[in-house]
């Protein structure tokens, strides 16, 4: 099939999974973690609304991290496959924090995970140490007090001295081999967004405590998406800044197109996660 040419930008009419409490303790998930008996693995409802996400395609030049929460940025890797893991993390990690300082500014950047997405079912369905699927939830990454916490846990010695300064954590997203037809990312403009619309989850690993922020619906938040998004093109997703006069998170969610042709290829993805500091 001619991938290219069988889909045309266009406004995507479809449902986006917002949170909804189960019963009256404070919202959680456990991650590699087995939870006490009798305790469900997570009390995170779905809360099913329907929304249009619009096409960006043809003005990506409009969105910025520090203005809507986002950016879309065309950055051609010689990274194809991504199954290497020392490719990756020696290689692309590189490509990534030159992209990040050329696009943001920034001085230093510690980039601290990658997630491969590959699996055609939503995250969750199959465990996660054998396959990761999209996240068909609307959520962000961490929330602010988790993000301060990750620079405390992983910069150790210079932590303090750095979160004296502008601190970003920034997500960013490529498709890998083929372009998106099924579940895209979806982004949301911040401004848009009411801080009460966030809800924070407990995050309980083996070894730690995070935390990350669900999404109540609101009518007014704005989505948008990158049709056909290839592997030449890299979403940037802010999911924490210090500065609290710009866009500080944008919700992000992958959602069904049902008007993506059936026989196109399942979505493949990586996302890699990195602190970005103003200081050296």
């Amino acid at each position: 099939m001619a991938i290219a040419s069988v889909l045309t930008p266009h406004d995507v009419p479809t449902t986006l999974n917002y949170f909804a409490p189960i019963g009256d303790e404070a919202p959680y998930r456990y991650i590699y973690k087995t939870p006490p008996e009798g305790k469900p693995e997570h009390n995170l409802g779905d809360d099913p609304r329907q929304v249009v996400v619009h096409d960006a395609r043809g003005h990506e030049s409009e969105f910025s991290l520090d203005v809507q929460g986002f950016q879309f940025v065309r950055h051609v890797s010689t990274e194809k496959e991504f199954v290497d893991e020392d490719s990756i993390q020696g290689g692309y990690y590189k490509e990534v924090e030159a992209l990040l300082k050329e696009v943001t500014g920034a001085k230093r950047i510690f980039i601290f995970d990658h997630t491969i997405r590959r699996h055609h079912e939503k995250d969750g369905s199959v465990p996660r140490t054998q396959s990761r699927g999209p996240v068909e939830r609307v959520h962000i990454d961490q929330t602010y007090e988790a993000s301060v916490k990750r620079v405390r846990q992983l910069l150790g010695d210079d932590a303090d001295r750095l979160l004296e300064s502008r601190v970003q954590l920034i997500n960013i997203w490529r498709p890998i081999t083929n372009p998106v037809f099924h579940r895209p990312l979806a982004v949301s403009d911040w401004r848009a967004l009411d801080e009460k619309d966030l809800v924070p989850v407990r995050y309980l690993y083996p070894d730690r405590e995070g935390a990350t922020f669900s999404v109540r619906y609101n009518p007014k938040h704005r989505w948008w998406h990158l049709a056909q998004q290839t592997p030449d093109e890299v979403t940037l997703i802010k999911c924490y800044d210090s500065a609290t006069d710009r866009a500080r998170l944008t919700p992000h969610t992958a959602f069904w197109d049902q008007s993506s042709p059936s026989d196109a290829p399942h979505r493949q993805s990586i996302e890699v996660r990195a602190l970005v500091f103003d200081t050296e």
